[in-house]
């Protein structure tokens, strides 16, 4: 049961899951850059002191876990999570520190077909991958409801009293996406391809706007103003690919966006 130094940098969109009812799929890089994926993690159901952020170090008792990726890892014990330092943007916010930490300790792919391979022969499920080029944001509108039967289900053991007994609480707290977001672009092959973007900010960021303006075509329009607008003249894009367990062997893609890692474009000065 090794206890690992881990720094956060995705969190997912919270799921329902029959098993652990509300999680949220957490990934991270340990101090020599490796990559480790921590799930099940009942993220809103811990203590406010537990509940880490995006850009923080935590230490953690984790062992293998039984999903064969790799860098899937399971918690020991969720109370003896302990929350260290965050890194922040730097005081000229130029996310050098996080840069440091994340690209200089990782292979930063450019080719999905190879990285797709690499998938295929199980050497990795989680990747940081830089895109020659975004062409869009794909938004596309989804069921609006939880899965009755997940939802029904998990009541029923709530009410017994059995592991988490917050599912009503949370589901409350927090609803469905109703929309699907996804990045469209091209691979330095000028391969294009379209994945989905599960990462919790666009979820976030899609209510805030929502709660703004009480419209969802608002909403929508102020997510692409961010993710596309924003981001591709001001910001250098990386994203953080993963696969999902169901799909890692089979689906012809297996990756989608779990994180989206945005540092400020370094303009270059012309000399004349």
């Amino acid at each position: 049961m090794p206890r690992e130094k881990i720094l956060v940098v995705v969190k997912t969109y919270p799921a329902i899951s029959r098993k652990y009812t509300e999680v949220v799929c957490t990934a991270g890089i340990r101090e020599d850059g490796s990559w480790i994926r921590i799930y099940p993690i009942p993220f809103r159901s811990m203590e406010d002191f537990r509940q880490y952020k995006k850009y923080q170090w935590m230490e953690v008792d984790t062992e293998k876990s039984s999903d064969p990726r790799p860098e899937s890892y399971k918690v020991i014990d969720i109370d003896n999570i302990e929350l260290l330092d965050t890194i922040d943007t730097g005081k000229k916010r130029d996310w050098a520190e996080r840069k440091s930490l994340i690209l200089d300790r990782n292979t930063i792919y450019t080719n999905l077909d190879s990285l797709i391979k690499k998938a295929k022969d199980n050497d990795l499920s989680l990747a940081i991958f830089k895109p020659e080029k975004i062409t869009d944001l794909v938004v596309k509108e989804v069921e609006r409801e939880w899965d009755p039967d997940k939802i029904r289900e998990l009541d029923e053991r709530a009410k017994q009293g059995s592991l988490f007994d917050q599912v009503e609480k949370d589901m409350q707290q927090m609803p469905k996406l109703p929309y699907k977001f996804s990045y469209k672009f091209l691979d330095d092959k000028g391969k294009e391809s379209t994945l989905m973007i599960e990462d919790w900010e666009i979820g976030q960021l899609y209510w805030q706007c929502f709660k703004r303006n009480n419209s969802e075509e608002e909403a929508i329009k102020k997510v692409r103003q961010k993710f596309i607008d924003e981001f591709i003249s001001e910001k250098d894009i990386y994203l953080f690919l993963g696969t999902t367990r169901q799909h890692h062997f089979t689906a012809p893609n297996p990756f989608v966006i779990v994180g989206v890692f945005y540092p400020p474009l370094i303009k270059q000065i012309q000399l004349l």
